[in-house]
């Protein structure tokens, strides 16, 4: 099986798994009695247009998690979001973009925490049949207010919130997370053996 180049986060700053935490379970809870699912990083995709090379989002909503080949979900998310590093800027602005973008991933978020910032990309077409991602809209504390799922317009996204936890609420994320993390990884072993 093929893969994207494996990231080097030795560099990665905290802040980059608080963000993808507070991401996850921020809209984890409002989407939790849907047939959609808000994904960290601890979760493949593997597809076809990729020459299925395994591709690890920081963190996705995916409304078609039955689609799997072996341990890798093969379902296109509608939304996926990148947490920018100095170890990963370049190939999440660039190579997972474009990977994103040929398999028709509708919304693309780049944060870049050190900025507080969210550059929200929106996947279109062209008259050839062609696609490409637009910037929709840079969020940043000024415009804060302004930042939402296209895709899923009323779920509620908190630019504060999605940036700096509290010592409580982190210690709550980290349980929440680490209890679907470890029931993700159970139910995914049991689909591949299943297969």
């Amino acid at each position: 099986m093929g893969a994207l180049p494996a990231e080097d986060r030795s560099c990665t700053f905290i802040e980059h798994s608080f963000v993808i935490n507070n991401f996850v379970v921020m809209i984890g809870k409002q989407i939790k009695d849907s047939l959609c699912r808000v994904l960290g990083d601890g979760v493949q995709y593997q597809w076809y247009e990729n020459e299925n090379k395994v591709v690890i989002p920081d963190a996705s909503i995916n409304c078609n998690t039955r689609d799997r080949k072996n341990v890798s979900l093969t379902g296109i998310p509608r939304m996926v979001m990148e947490v920018l590093s100095d170890a990963t800027e370049e190939y999440d602005r660039h190579e997972k973009m474009e990977v994103y973008r040929r398999v028709g991933v509708s919304e693309y978020w780049i944060v870049d925490w050190r900025k507080k910032q969210v550059e929200i990309y929106l996947n279109d077409g062209r008259e050839d049949g062609t696609t490409y991602f637009y910037l929709y809209k840079t969020v940043t504390p000024e415009n804060k207010e302004e930042l939402q799922l296209v895709m899923f317009p009323p779920l509620v996204v908190l630019l504060v919130q999605f940036h700096q936890p509290t010592l409580d609420r982190m210690k709550e994320d980290s349980l929440q997370l680490l209890v679907l993390q470890e029931q993700l990884v159970v139910l995914l072993c049991v689909a591949a053996k299943a297969l």
